[in-house]
C-alpha cells in the first residue's frame, strides 16, 4: 500500500508541475488571440484535444477524457483571467 501511494504520489507531483505549465501556456495563447478568455474558447480546437488525450489513454474514455480536459481548460482560462487582472 504505501509503495503504491509513493508512486502515486510521484504522478501527482509530476501533474501538478505539468498543468502549471499547461496554464502558463493556454495563458499566453490567450494573449495572442484578438478575443481572448472565456470569450475566446475555441471549441473545434477543444474536442481536437479531447480526441487526441483519448486516443492516448483509451482505459480512461473519451467522456472521462472530456470531462478532465474542460475542467483543466477551465481552470487555465480563469488563472489566466486572474493574472490579468491583478496589479503588477
Amino acid at each position: 500500500m504505501a509503495a503504491a501511494r509513493a508512486e502515486n504520489d510521484r504522478v501527482d507531483a509530476a501533474l501538478a508541475t505539468l498543468l502549471e505549465r499547461r496554464a502558463e501556456l493556454a495563458g499566453l495563447v490567450q494573449r495572442l488571440k484578438p478575443v481572448g478568455g472565456f470569450a475566446g474558447r475555441d471549441m473545434d480546437r477543444e474536442r481536437q484535444i479531447v480526441e487526441a488525450m483519448a486516443a492516448r489513454a483509451p482505459g480512461l474514455g473519451a467522456d472521462r477524457i472530456a470531462r478532465i480536459m474542460t475542467a483543466v481548460i477551465e481552470a487555465g482560462l480563469q488563472a489566466s483571467e486572474e493574472r490579468n487582472l491583478s496589479p503588477a
